[in-house]
């Protein structure tokens, strides 16, 4: 196992048990979403200063769009989700669920990805495959017999719906920072998750898929 492997797992791992905390402690989450989104702020920040670099009237109205809009969405999220932890009426599920669903969308298409490689999904990130989109979606179908009736109750056909569009979601968003960071001419958007690069690195599919979920569950 190499040494990049392993850091990934270790801060896997250190992710997944915060997310734990975060779920069991509101102060926990609170604090959690504070920091996450201002480093989260930051690094985006980063990629639009590389993108629009030239001191042109233009460039400095862009740069100014993209950061405050970015901010602005950022707030929203956080104070979506902590509206709902304080809601106590069964809605944190759909976080769950759509949260599972962006993160089982990410290893389904690095697995398949990997493994069964294929044409190019699109130019915008050259490691992204057809497969590996197909990937996304069936390791996000496995979740449904967990939650179904048991946890929530939706008729399958539904739950195949939502669940599809919050992989879809999920993906764009991916697709959209890596388009950044193409743009940019960088790698990760940060180094402060060792094996995985930036925070923005790891939720930039979490940013969309999670409010396409939460929508959607809402609206059925």
């Amino acid at each position: 196992m190499s040494i990049e492997l392993k850091k990934r797992i270790f801060t896997s791992i250190i992710l997944l048990s915060l997310l734990v905390l975060m779920f069991f402690y509101s102060y926990i989450l609170f604090i959690s979403l504070i920091l996450i989104s201002i480093v989260t702020w930051i690094e985006f920040y980063g990629l639009i200063s590389k993108i629009f670099i030239k001191k042109r009237l233009i460039d400095r109205l862009f740069k100014l769009i993209f950061k405050s809009t970015f901010l602005l969405y950022l707030f929203i999220f956080s104070f979506m989700i902590f509206k709902i932890k304080f809601k106590n009426d069964g809605s944190e599920l759909f976080i769950i669920y759509s949260l599972l669903v962006c993160i089982s969308s990410d290893i389904g298409g690095l697995l398949f990805g990997k493994i069964f490689k294929g044409p190019k999904l699109t130019k915008i990130s050259p490691n992204k495959t057809i497969s590996g989109a197909i990937g996304s979606f069936v390791f996000s179908i496995i979740l449904i017999p967990i939650f179904i009736n048991n946890l929530i109750n939706l008729s399958l056909e539904k739950f195949i719906l939502i669940t599809f569009f919050i992989s879809i979601s999920s993906q764009v968003g991916d697709l959209f920072i890596s388009f950044l960071k193409r743009k940019a001419k960088v790698k990760n958007t940060g180094d402060v998750l060792p094996g995985h690069g930036g925070f923005l690195d790891r939720i930039d599919g979490i940013l969309l898929g999670l409010p396409t979920g939460i929508l959607l569950f809402n609206i059925f």
